[in-house]
């Protein structure tokens, strides 16, 4: 029986993704100067205001009206309609010691292994995940979501369709065979914010020939596809002037939407020593490499860490009956062998302290090529491994 499953994504001028690249902005500022920085960063953005909050502790004191008013003109809002508020204290010292003397320092004062003297910031689920129905080992329909936000974001900045204002999402229905393969696409949604003297047939066309064509030129639309352009009608007033944004809230659109689960933690305004993030970029590494290496067909990883300790206390690997090679035990034994685990393994085998953190905040942190835990390097020394 056939199955449909459904992703979807937003553009950098969405309210939440406007909070999570201010976020993220933050924080790469502070790494810029510091790469010991201890970041957490919240931000809340309300019709006309900003709020940032959270806890900083750096040698540098991030310019914070200034990061905010420099993201609001790149993203395509009006820096001089918003008011700043912020709320920012240092981390506090108990969580620190817990971090920078791990437990299993604390327990065994002869430990000299810098792997372990970093004990993560906190406790937490961290879910990867890869496929091999994309050259980008992501769902097809998460990346064909990403593509529609981000060529309508191209078409905005660069002019092509004329009165497109910051805010919009798009998702995207991908019907599969039987075999497991997406078979073709069966509905797509597309919304933007517009200027008030846009005609909307106008608009549609626009979107249809800059927007929808080619982002969906690997699995194009067909006659029985549901293609729904600005289905509420008018979509004028948008961004923090119609929806309260907060820094966190598109977990599924920073990760893999329904093809696997959420930990729970978000990422942005996170400096790597939170698993929450490293270790879901971490997670994201091996599986790719697990389907790079031709183990599997899908891989799922998934890692859990307590506050304070180095060590995960659990590696689980679920390749959804799609193993090549040996059983998911098998899988996870190889893993713990080839790849180091602890927050500052995980930091140094990632690159987690340069600050590029802006730019994961939209359309995606997962199936982008310039990150580090999108490469397959360790594909060979992984099959290596289990046979």
């Amino acid at each position: 029986m056939n199955q449909r499953y459904t992703a979807e994504s937003v553009t950098e001028g969405h309210p939440d993704k406007l909070c999570d690249i201010i976020a993220d902005s933050v924080l790469d500022e502070c790494l810029a100067h510091d790469a010991l920085s201890r970041v957490a960063c919240e931000v809340l953005a309300a019709r006309g205001n900003i709020v940032v909050a959270g806890e900083i502790t750096s040698s540098h004191e991030p310019p914070i009206p200034d990061i905010i008013h420099s993201v609001l003109q790149k993203v395509g809002y009006d820096p001089a309609r918003y008011a700043i508020h912020s709320f920012v204290h240092k981390q506090s010292p108990d969580i620190a010691a817990g971090m920078e003397y791990s437990l299993e320092c604390r327990r065994n004062f002869s430990e000299d292994q810098p792997a372990l003297q970093l004990g993560a910031g906190d406790q937490g689920v961290m879910v990867g995940y890869a496929c091999s129905e994309t050259p980008q080992m992501m769902p097809l329909p998460v990346v064909l979501a990403h593509r529609l936000t981000n060529a309508l974001t191209i078409a905005r900045k660069s002019g092509t369709i004329q009165g497109l204002r910051p805010d919009g999402k798009a998702q995207v229905t991908v019907e599969y065979g039987e075999d497991g393969k997406p078979l073709r696409l069966d509905a797509v949604v597309l919304s933007t914010q517009h200027s008030p003297e846009k005609p909307m047939d106008e608009l549609c066309w626009a979107l249809t020939d800059a927007v929808l064509i080619p982002a969906l030129q690997t699995l194009p639309p067909d006659e029985n596809t549901k293609i729904l352009l600005n289905p509420s009608g008018r979509f004028v007033l948008g961004g923090p002037e119609a929806d309260t944004g907060l820094t966190g809230r598109k977990l599924m659109v920073d990760s893999y939407g329904v093809f696997a689960p959420h930990g729970g933690g978000a990422f942005s305004g996170k400096d790597p020593t939170k698993v929450d993030r490293s270790g879901a970029y971490m997670a994201r590494y091996i599986a790719k490499n697990l389907v790079a290496a031709g183990l599997c067909e899908r891989c799922q990883v998934t890692l859990a860490y307590a506050i304070g300790k180095a060590r995960p206390v659990m590696v689980d690997v679920d390749t959804f009956g799609t193993g090549r090679v040996c059983a998911d035990d098998c899988l996870a034994d190889a893993v713990r062998f080839v790849f180091g685990l602890t927050p500052a393994e995980i930091i140094a085998a990632l690159d987690l302290l340069s600050p590029r953190y802006a730019k994961t905040a939209a359309y995606g942190h997962f199936g982008k090529p310039e990150f580090p835990w999108e490469r397959t390097d360790q594909a060979k020394i992984l099959r290596a491994a289990v046979i």
